[in-house]
């Protein structure tokens, strides 16, 4: 009898330390809210922080990389110009080639702004970016000797 009247005393305070009055509630509500905004805004700082630690060479390199994309740019709207209106197999090839060029481009567009985002491997980042800018420019030649043909 005094092990269930012990139990029970102890059920009942533990359930009475448990509840909160609205007062409390609102309190520790207020408390997760502002741990909450507290961590928000330190992951800001760190994801600012990151960007800014871009390697330097990185805005040389882009202007170069800007200016060369915007040169293919102009280099697939002169060969789309170049096609006759006539549907022989020869004008399809050649415009699925442009079209292959001119996605190779927009994915070069792409990886170099996706870096600017999220900063990775620089060496890494510069070597395939440089390989496939010149895979790029090595298929507006052989585009060009294919025309010449």
């Amino acid at each position: 009898m005094k092990n269930t009247l012990y139990t029970t005393a102890l059920l009942i305070g533990i359930i009475l330390a448990g509840c909160q009055t609205p007062a409390q509630k609102e309190a520790a509500a207020e408390t997760k809210i502002d741990s909450a905004q507290s961590n928000l805004n330190n992951a800001q700082t760190d994801l600012n922080a990151s960007k800014a630690e871009l390697n330097p060479e990185y805005p040389a390199f882009k202007r170069d990389a800007d200016e060369q994309i915007a040169d293919n740019d102009k280099k697939i709207a002169k060969l789309r110009s170049k096609l006759t209106d006539s549907d022989s197999p020869a004008n399809e090839m050649r415009s699925k080639k442009i079209d292959k060029l001119e996605k190779d481009n927009a994915d070069l567009r792409s990886r170099l702004y996706g870096y600017e985002k999220e900063p990775s491997d620089w060496v890494a980042f510069k070597i395939a970016f440089n390989h496939d800018k010149d895979n790029l420019n090595n298929a507006f030649v052989d585009f060009g000797n294919d025309l010449k043909k």
